[in-house]
């Protein structure tokens, strides 16, 4: 255990350092590029050979470049992978000096190696409920301009809804993110992917296949657009029922944060002393404190799994 605490505080330090001299060196490196005008000063840069090398995992680097610009974050698959190394890394390295055996070493390092793609899913997740509500007028407001446009020019009639301007909340964003891609990204399926990821339920499945038909065949959609919108209709008193749902999934998740804070801050206003040796000197409260920790984050992904499965 005290080996692998070493070893990953000795790999932190090496990723920290090489970090450092890296952005030194590229630093160096962009002014003498800036002064020459010799090269194309981001072409070596360390983000870009991460993310040469991370490519070579083809599934898992597109799920991740899926979801960075589903989130229309400028972070790149590779960075997002070295912090969550250095998250690892960190968390094993704490863990063992912490806890001082290998269930504290790997559990620390567990959480804090999946908190940023939880954090991902979880912003994502808050996205999609708001954007649930204004699905429907958007589509309304698409069938219109598939209507004026003529029904067959899909990509023309999506310029004239985000021109319009008339969407509400986040769907102009989403909109706006579709269009740009179909216009420059070069790849439908993956720009109507992201698309689909961004709102995260069955009818945006629905429009999406439609769309990708419409674009593939050159078929008018405003006949299918017109029996997606009746079905939506029919069926919005159930998605009102699923988003009360969604919300007391959302208040289960975060309670047991709010008994936990409770009963740990009663403890500390009428014993801070015996609360400091039980719960930070006494090996017994800090792994009691890391099994608090490690349920609450385990029914947090709970909470994110379900809201995932019920949208």
């Amino acid at each position: 255990m005290i080996a692998l605490a070493q070893t990953s505080a000795l790999l932190l330090l090496f990723l920290l350092l090489f970090l450092a001299a890296s952005s030194l060196l590229q630093l160096w490196s962009d002014r003498e590029h800036l002064k020459g005008r010799l090269a194309y000063p981001g072409r070596n840069r360390l983000s870009q050979r991460l993310t040469q090398q991370f490519m070579r995992m083809d599934r898992l680097y597109r799920h991740l470049a899926d979801l960075l610009e589903t989130l229309r974050f400028s972070l790149q698959p590779g960075q997002f992978m070295l912090l969550t190394i250095l998250l690892l890394l960190s968390g094993l390295t704490f863990g063992g000096l912490l806890f001082q055996s290998v269930k504290g070493t790997l559990l620390l390092g567990g959480v804090l190696g999946l908190l940023p793609y939880t954090v991902l899913r979880a912003i994502l997740i808050q996205r999609q409920m708001q954007t649930q509500v204004d699905f429907l007028p958007a589509v309304e407001l698409f069938y219109q301009c598939c209507l004026v446009t003529g029904g067959r020019q899909v990509r023309a009639a999506l310029q004239r809804t985000v021109e319009e301007r008339r969407m509400l909340g986040p769907m102009q964003a989403v909109f706006e993110q579709l269009y740009r891609n179909l216009s420059v990204r070069g790849d439908d399926e993956a720009s109507l992917r992201i698309f689909a990821a961004s709102m995260g339920h069955v009818w945006a499945d629905y429009f999406v296949n439609i769309i990708r038909v419409a674009l593939a065949e050159g078929i008018p959609a405003a006949d299918s657009l017109k029996e997606l919108l009746t079905d939506m209709r029919k069926a919005r008193r159930a998605n009102e029922q699923e988003r009360n749902r969604l919300l007391e999934i959302r208040l289960a998740n975060f309670s047991p944060i709010v008994f936990l804070a409770l009963f740990i801050g009663i403890n500390i206003r009428y014993n801070r002393d015996n609360a400091y040796y039980y719960y930070v000197l006494d090996p017994g409260g800090r792994d009691m404190l890391l099994n608090a920790v490690v349920l609450l984050f385990a029914s947090f992904l709970m909470g994110l799994w379900l809201s995932r499965r019920k949208m």
